[in-house]
């Protein structure tokens, strides 16, 4: 094992992005978590679609780019052929997933109509703390 411990240098590792425009600056951990989050001035020109996809854009490409360093660590160290190496690479290949944009949100329904209880009149004060309407 020519380049150390390969859980040390997971950990050490981390990868930053920045999208096409220069607003959103990403970094990662090598885990894949999100540590850091710039975001330049210009967002307040920018639409939360626009924005929220911006993000989301720019993480992938940091984690891209971490895959490439984790692929290197493990070939450095354990190699991608033994037990462990094939481990660390497909949970890296199932945490990715496919390279398809994220899917859009489903809107939460408006409502034309809301139902509404009947009338009924209130009760005359003996139903012992029951709500009059369970009758």
């Amino acid at each position: 094992m020519p380049g150390g411990n390969l859980a040390d240098r997971l950990a050490a590792l981390s990868a930053s992005a920045t999208g096409d425009d220069g607003v959103v600056t990403v970094t990662v951990a090598g885990s894949g978590v999100v540590t850091g989050l710039r975001l330049d001035d210009r967002v307040r020109g920018l639409d939360g679609a626009t924005l929220s996809a911006e993000i989301l854009r720019t993480i992938r490409q940091a984690r891209q780019t971490l895959a490439v360093q984790v692929t290197a660590a493990v070939d450095e160290t354990v190699g991608a052929d033994t037990e462990a190496g094939r481990v660390v690479l497909d949970a890296l290949r199932a945490a990715a997933g496919p390279d398809q944009p994220a899917m859009p949100v489903m809107p939460f329904p408006s409502f034309q109509h809301v139902p509404t209880l009947p009338h009924q009149a209130p009760g005359n004060g003996f139903e012992s703390g029951r709500d009059s309407r369970a009758r």
